[in-house]
């Protein structure tokens, strides 16, 4: 392992992490248009990257906020969800050149967090509806836009865990 050349590349993935406590001004540094997503992201696949991906093309910066661990196991997605911890996630999304920052909320919506940032779009995935949910309102509440990015069809952490656990 000595002759392998050294990783430099560290360090550029753990400054894409952000606490609550200093995403305000991490994200003051960033450029606009700012856009924000959210997710618990626990097993990364093809549909999670080309979301992450159209939803970075929406904007000049992407923010990610994961659900934490505890956050996560209230989306009663099943008992032994996630499978990978809020740190390994974070670690992950904050390798995709499509994240400019990645940080967690434990609420069970980002609200506060949207409220806080003040991200100029949001995306959410297509299963949802982008009228009934209050991070919409507090977006436009400011001026900013509330898009929903299509699903990309036949990709799912769940249908994966299922599809692994039958082998």
């Amino acid at each position: 392992m000595s002759d392998l050349p050294a990783f430099s590349g560290l360090s550029s993935l753990t400054d894409k992490l952000c606490d609550r406590d200093t995403i305000k001004a991490r994200v003051a540094h960033l450029p606009r248009p700012l856009v924000f997503t959210n997710g618990v992201f626990d097993v990364l696949h093809r549909g999670h990257v080309m979301y992450l991906a159209q939803a970075r093309a929406l904007g000049a910066s992407l923010v990610l906020a994961l659900n934490t661990d505890a956050s996560a196991k209230r989306l009663g997605k099943g008992p032994d969800r996630p499978l990978n911890n809020e740190a390994d996630r974070a670690f992950v999304m904050a390798a995709l050149a499509s994240t400019s920052l990645v940080t967690w909320f434990d609420e069970d919506t980002p609200l506060e967090l949207i409220a806080h940032i003040q991200p100029d779009i949001l995306v959410k995935g297509g299963d949802y509806d982008m009228q009934k949910l209050a991070e919409t309102r507090v977006v436009q509440a400011y001026g900013g836009r509330a898009l929903a990015l299509p699903f990309v069809d036949g990709y799912s952490t769940t249908a994966l865990v299922r599809k692994i656990r039958a082998i």
